[in-house]
């Protein structure tokens, strides 16, 4: 049986790379998209079985993406494939409903067993990798309805904070100093009550603050 998978990847280079990769499979790249929005749009209209979802794109961010692909068609498989072992991307792909998150270094091997878990339903974070993001997925008060008084700025830092930036990318982004970053995320952490940044990540995407 055939797996119809859309890749949503920027970089031609890596799409070409996938179709090379996945020759000689069942695996069939039915679509492909080079930013998030076209990524959205074919993934809730065209026929395919998993979504192969980049993170970090020059248009769109790939986890809000996902967080748009999930709240429409909730039973459609996504798996991130990124170039970035960062622990906060994986809370918020885990929190966000995807069904795995593959790093571009990784096997073939890994890619195309992760592809057909995927198809098949199954969830196929690995052991090392929820490990890493349990306390911030399991931390009590990110399960709150506690309505939290951030400021318009705490709340900008928080939502950078969410995608993966660090203090440095947030500063740029914000036209504010590095330190003044700095104080805002701890004031950040304190006020929601979590003690690092994954934590933060992932009870924003709870509240909807993405």
């Amino acid at each position: 049986m055939t797996i119809r998978i859309l890749v949503v990847d920027d970089h031609e280079l890596v799409r070409l790379g996938l179709r090379s990769l996945f020759a000689g499979t069942d695996i069939h790249i039915a679509g492909e998209a080079s930013n998030a929005d076209d990524g959205i749009a074919k993934a809730l209209k065209d026929r395919i079985d998993v979504v192969l979802l980049d993170v970090r794109m020059t248009e769109g961010d790939g986890l809000n993406a996902l967080g748009r692909i999930k709240l429409e068609r909730p039973e459609l498989p996504v798996v991130i494939l990124s170039g970035y072992d960062n622990p906060t991307y994986v809370a918020r792909a885990v929190a966000l409903g995807a069904s795995g998150y593959v790093l571009k270094g990784e096997p073939r091997s890994v890619l195309i067993d992760s592809i057909h878990k995927a198809a098949a339903g199954e969830v196929i974070f690995t052991r090392e990798g929820l490990r890493r993001v349990t306390g911030a997925l399991a931390t009590p008060r990110l399960n709150s309805d506690v309505e939290v008084p951030l400021t318009q700025r705490e709340s900008e830092v928080l939502k950078q904070l969410s995608q993966g930036a660090t203090n440095k990318e947030i500063a740029k982004t914000l036209h504010i100093s590095y330190e003044t970053v700095k104080e805002h995320v701890q004031h950040i952490l304190r006020k929601i009550g979590v003690s690092d940044r994954t934590q933060a990540a992932v009870w924003a995407v709870r509240k909807g603050l993405t």
